[in-house]
């Protein structure tokens, strides 16, 4: 995106360099990666990043201020994921866009998903930081958002996530973490904030406290920060120590209510220029007939899960009429191939990560970048490619 960064840093890149950037993320994690880390950072105008961080805040207020959205919102919400402590606004949002070229030329954004739930806060600003060091890049380059330097992000997470209280106190609660891709993150996020990843399993409940083992000795958890996806705790069948709905002496960063309610649940409801054509699919009658240009998605899975490309009659009819509600039909987004790299032009894929904060309110603070040149750029639809996977976002 920047073509002067590109070139240089296409024609000074070594194997030797990509490996030291592997061997520093797996060190500071104690971990092999579960997922592949691209072979290049990706140089973005400042404008470019500045301008989706502003769409995404639009968007998130299109909901949170409109009573018809959130009552839609909230009656989405199962029952099981209902109860107090979700507050007023989600703690952590997500936003994704695809870039895309207009029939001017000009390379604009275009929403892929937005999701009201925790990211790679911890991992993200460490891999962008073991780019810069790997590849020898100049300290200019910056990667967090909203003005914060990489102090002024530490403290901003840290208010997020551990709020006011002892980060022994605070726990991140995941479903079997140390078998999750996103285990990296459980370790760099107890670096940074002193935070401990635990199991679902592991808490333990004493009338309306929790507690966990720490070290030998029983800890009251004051504070959850929610790292396990709602759809996962439903697929597994996984039995909590507690039910949400209970009335607990516990805070949450980022309720899993709102999983639901800032969710593909919402793109329906939007109205920008950024956003494709969005329905949902109970509210039609038939699909288009240039139907290879659309997306069935179903609204509560995770990382892409049983998205289905240019859907047929019989795939639309093989699902009841009382769980269409639970589907939308999106125009699919053709992204642009934006990042020169040795294997040929590859797309990305940008998160704008926020968190919501009593002084800030809803503040983004670091990019997530996903590259790819297959359908999708999960993993799946990516094998075998290099120049593709995880990155990390730099602006001079």
């Amino acid at each position: 995106m920047i073509p002067s960064l590109r070139r240089a840093f296409n024609e000074s890149w070594t194997t030797a360099d990509y490996r030291d950037l592997v061997a520093r993320l797996e060190r500071r994690t104690g971990a092999t990666l579960g997922f592949p880390i691209s072979e290049t950072p990706c140089f973005f105008p400042r404008s470019l990043m500045d301008e989706l961080a502003a769409t995404g805040i639009t968007l998130a207020r299109q909901i949170l201020d409109s009573p018809a959205a959130m009552a839609a919102a909230t009656a989405a919400v199962p029952e099981r994921f209902r109860g107090p402590g979700a507050g007023a606004r989600p703690v952590f949002l997500q936003v994704d866009f695809g870039l895309v070229r207009s029939d001017s030329g000009r390379i604009e954004p275009k929403l892929v998903e937005l999701q009201a739930f925790a990211s790679l806060y911890g991992f993200q600003l460490m891999a962008a930081e073991a780019y810069r060091e790997a590849f020898h890049l100049p300290p200019s380059l910056r990667c967090c958002l909203g003005g914060l330097d990489a102090d002024a992000y530490h403290a901003v997470v840290r208010d997020a996530i551990v709020g006011a209280h002892d980060p022994k106190t605070v726990v991140l609660m995941e479903i079997e973490p140390r078998r999750q891709k996103t285990w990296p993150d459980f370790v760099v996020t107890e670096q940074m904030w002193g935070v401990r990843a635990i199991d679902t399993a592991d808490v333990q409940r004493q009338g309306r406290r929790l507690f966990y083992t720490r070290e030998g000795q029983r800890v009251p958890i004051a504070r959850i920060y929610n790292r396990a996806i709602p759809d996962e705790l439903e697929r597994r069948g996984v039995a909590l120590p507690f039910d949400y709905r209970d009335d607990l002496e516990v805070e949450w960063a980022g309720h899993p209510a709102w999983y639901f309610q800032i969710s593909k649940f919402s793109i329906p409801f939007l109205r920008h220029p950024s956003v494709p054509r969005t329905w949902f699919l109970h509210e039609i009658d038939r699909l288009p007939e240039d139907r290879d240009r659309y997306l069935l998605k179903p609204l509560f899975s995770f990382a892409g899960g049983g998205i289905v490309f240019a859907p047929t009659d019989a795939q639309v009819a093989a699902i009841p009429m009382a769980e269409r509600a639970n589907y939308i039909l999106q125009e699919r987004i053709p992204f642009e191939p934006v990042i020169d790299t040795p294997d040929g032009p590859t797309q990305a894929e940008i998160r704008i990560m926020y968190v919501w904060t009593d002084a800030g309110g809803l503040q983004p603070v670091l990019p997530l970048i996903r590259m790819g040149r297959g359908k999708m750029m999960g993993v799946d639809h990516n094998k075998g490619l290099r120049w593709v996977g995880a990155s990390a976002g730099l602006m001079e």
